[in-house]
């Protein structure tokens, strides 16, 4: 069975290996120059360097679609820039995941596939995909909905550690992002670990700085820069968040209950 996932962030890479450890063969796509805060547990950075480690899993860099099968046979993922995801008319994927996370539908249809998943608000289930996976954190979070839609986006993050929105670092102004911390890196309320030209990015919270936008990317005025974890646990920027996986486990769900073969 081929899944073609829409996006290569975080999120989508925790879908990824969910469904690459069950033996499915997966493919991504993303920007050309991909936006990811996590960097470190997404496929995305394929795209800017060849091969991505996540886990235990290798993903490639798909130059075209003709490069996949040689990439799927050596048991690693292919990643191709292609936000569009034009790729699908080449491929004919058996199963499409949108997990862009745009918050709305950014251009997948029911009939891509012969299933069409979608991640998170802006699908609705039986109008532009077979099933929705609820990505909002507490009591739903990776269920697959089959009637109607995920519940909408909040713009509030979910609790970790006791805190939620103070986790999201966002840029302080217009301009290019110059980063001032790695991820990984411990850090304290008021540290500034990014930069817009003066203006610092400053932490709201103590804890582990888990993502960080790349030097050089443009950003805008309160775009999502970075996060910080209050856990303290360093570690946890290295593996998929329990986020993800559940949201993965979903996705896997309506795969097996949707899909034709």
């Amino acid at each position: 069975m081929l899944v073609l996932i829409r996006g290569a962030g975080d999120l989508a890479s925790g879908i990824a290996l969910r469904l690459h450890h069950a033996k499915m063969q997966v493919v991504m796509t993303d920007l050309p120059k991909p936006t990811a805060i996590r960097r470190t547990v997404c496929f995305s950075q394929a795209i800017l360097f060849g091969t991505m480690r996540v886990e235990d899993v290798t993903a490639e860099f798909a130059e075209s679609p003709s490069c996949v099968s040689a990439i799927l046979a050596r048991g690693h993922i292919p990643v191709l820039a292609d936000p569009q995801a034009a790729c699908i008319a080449a491929l004919k994927p058996d199963v499409v995941v949108d997990a862009i996370l745009a918050k709305k539908n950014l251009g997948t249809k029911l009939t891509d596939a012969p299933c069409v998943i979608g991640v998170g608000p802006g699908f609705t289930a039986k109008v532009d995909c077979h099933a929705c996976i609820e990505t909002m954190r507490g009591h739903t979070l990776g269920r697959v909905i089959t009637e109607g839609m995920p519940i909408p986006n909040t713009n509030i993050p979910g609790l970790i550690g006791g805190f939620a929105g103070e986790r999201v670092l966002r840029a302080p102004a217009d301009g290019i992002f110059r980063q001032a911390g790695q991820i990984g890196d411990q850090v304290k309320q008021g540290q500034a670990v990014g930069y817009v030209g003066d203006a610092p990015m400053l932490c709201q919270i103590s804890g582990v700085l888990r993502g960080i936008l790349a030097d050089g990317t443009p950003v805008f005025q309160g775009m999502k820069a970075g996060d910080v974890d209050p856990r303290g646990e360093a570690s946890y920027c290295k593996t998929v968040s329990d986020k993800a996986l559940a949201i993965g486990g979903g996705v896997l769900e309506a795969i097996l209950r949707f899909s034709e073969g």
